[in-house]
């Protein structure tokens, strides 16, 4: 009997993405899988029913999870929809585990195989499985056209008859993925573009694309990646210096875009009121780290916030699936890409090698139990019940012993020592001995 793959609609109200498009569907069918989408599931990424049908999907409920070998979803299944899942179920989505120990510990209890598809290591094989990079670039990109229709003048520089329109200034601060697709779009729209970044590596990837680089260029600044090509957090006095360096430059923006995360910890504050506060009226501020905290100072997340000088604060939730119709077609490819490396193409069944570098690094839960090392909190959760069921015990066996026939006392009877002892019965025939060597 082939394995069974489902992909049930979001029920995150401001997530618009699908886990699978048509085009993944038929490849997971080619793998030997029997697909089952849930109705409605991809409406929101501008793909309909018919078109998973159409590529060899059915179409079922939510119920159809139960049955399910293999789950894809864009966020972590919340603690009701991983009750729904059978044991053993592997599990794959964009988990957010860090802060949520909670559910990790959920989905341990239900017996799921969790894998955090943004742990996935950033090594050549892995390319076309990177969630975080497909998604920030269009994050990137997005942050630019909602800057343009938040701001309300042209990018562009345009000489006319009647005058001359200046460029727009952008400033980009964090130059990822989502920062070095910031710049491309800002400077493809005509904008005079400006960048900064902690990594020494970004340097030279901002003037490959055409902006001005700023940073505060010392020591720390040199030392300031990580071998998975992630920005360490700086000290305070670093981080003074370049706000020092980054306040004139900001007065001077139109539109600043600010996209810096550090893996598990809470956005770093780039901008404070007081550079808000010195920027021209109209001027806007796009903070994709929103979710995490926010760069900005007053950001507000899910809104757009306009303060006292008429600048706009944009705290957009989910940029990426402000587009999602774009979006879900890459993060679909990932996932697919990622299940196809645990799928034995002879027999085609699942075949969950725990020793892949790939497998390591992603499982979150598996057999029971939180397995990534980064989670031994969520761990705890688990075995705390476990804890207390056996110190219960322990202690009824102990309450027991200390009141000899307590049970019978409670029921209304009287204690060994006031109740007469039954006549003893006549005993049976015994058997006669056995001798040594008997069996």
């Amino acid at each position: 009997m082939a394995s069974s793959v489902f992909i049930p609609k979001e029920i995150s109200g401001e997530e618009t993405r699908v886990a699978a498009s048509p085009d993944t569907v038929k490849r997971l069918k080619a793998l030997g899988f029997d697909v089952v989408v849930e109705a409605g599931a991809g409406q929101a990424s501008r793909i309909l029913d018919a078109d998973y049908a159409a590529n060899g999907a059915t179409i079922g409920k939510a119920s159809s999870a139960a049955s399910a070998d293999v789950v894809l979803k864009v966020r972590r299944p919340t603690d009701v929809e991983v009750k729904g899942y059978k044991p053993g179920a592997l599990v794959i989505a964009t988990m957010d585990p860090y802060g949520n120990d909670a559910s990790v510990a959920a989905m341990a209890k239900a017996g799921v195989t969790a894998f955090a598809m943004e742990f996935m290591p950033r090594i050549t094989r892995a390319q076309v499985m990177d969630v975080l990079s497909s998604q920030a670039n269009l994050a990137g990109y997005q942050a630019v056209i909602d800057g343009a229709a938040e701001y309300d003048r042209a990018l562009p520089m345009m000489m006319t008859a009647a005058g001359t329109v200046p460029a727009a200034k952008v400033f980009v601060m964090g130059v990822g993925v989502a920062g070095l697709q910031a710049i491309a779009t800002a400077r493809r729209l005509g904008a005079v573009v400006t960048a900064t970044d902690v990594r020494p590596a970004a340097k030279e990837q901002v003037a490959s694309l055409g902006a001005k680089f700023i940073a505060v260029e010392d020591d720390e600044f040199k030392q300031a990646e990580t071998a998975g090509g992630y920005a360490k957090e700086m000290s305070k006095e670093y981080q003074a210096k370049q706000a020092a360096l980054t306040a004139e430059h900001i007065a001077k923006q139109d539109i600043v875009i600010t996209t810096a995360l550090i893996p598990g910890r809470p956005a770093p504050k780039l901008v404070s009121a007081a550079m808000v506060a010195s920027m021209k009226p109209g001027s806007v501020l796009i903070d994709l780290a929103v979710e995490r905290g926010g760069n900005v100072e007053g950001a507000k997340a899910g809104e757009v916030v306009t303060t006292a000088n008429d600048v706009k604060i944009v705290g957009h939730l989910n940029v990426a699936g402000r587009i999602a119709a774009s979006a879900s077609l890459l993060y679909a490819r990932n996932l697919y890409a990622f299940l196809e490396t645990m799928v034995d193409k002879e027999t085609k069944a699942l075949a969950v090698n725990r020793e892949d570098e790939l497998v390591k690094a992603t499982m979150l839960t598996d057999g029971g139990k939180v397995v990534h090392p980064n989670f031994a909190a969520a761990q705890a959760l688990v075995d705390a019940p476990a804890k207390s069921s056996v110190a219960s015990a322990t202690q009824a066996e102990k309450g027991v012993k200390k009141s000899g026939a307590g049970s019978a006392t409670a029921s209304g009877a009287k204690p060994d020592a006031e109740t007469p002892k039954p006549a003893p019965k006549k005993s049976a025939a015994r058997k006669p001995a056995a001798k040594k060597g008997d069996a």
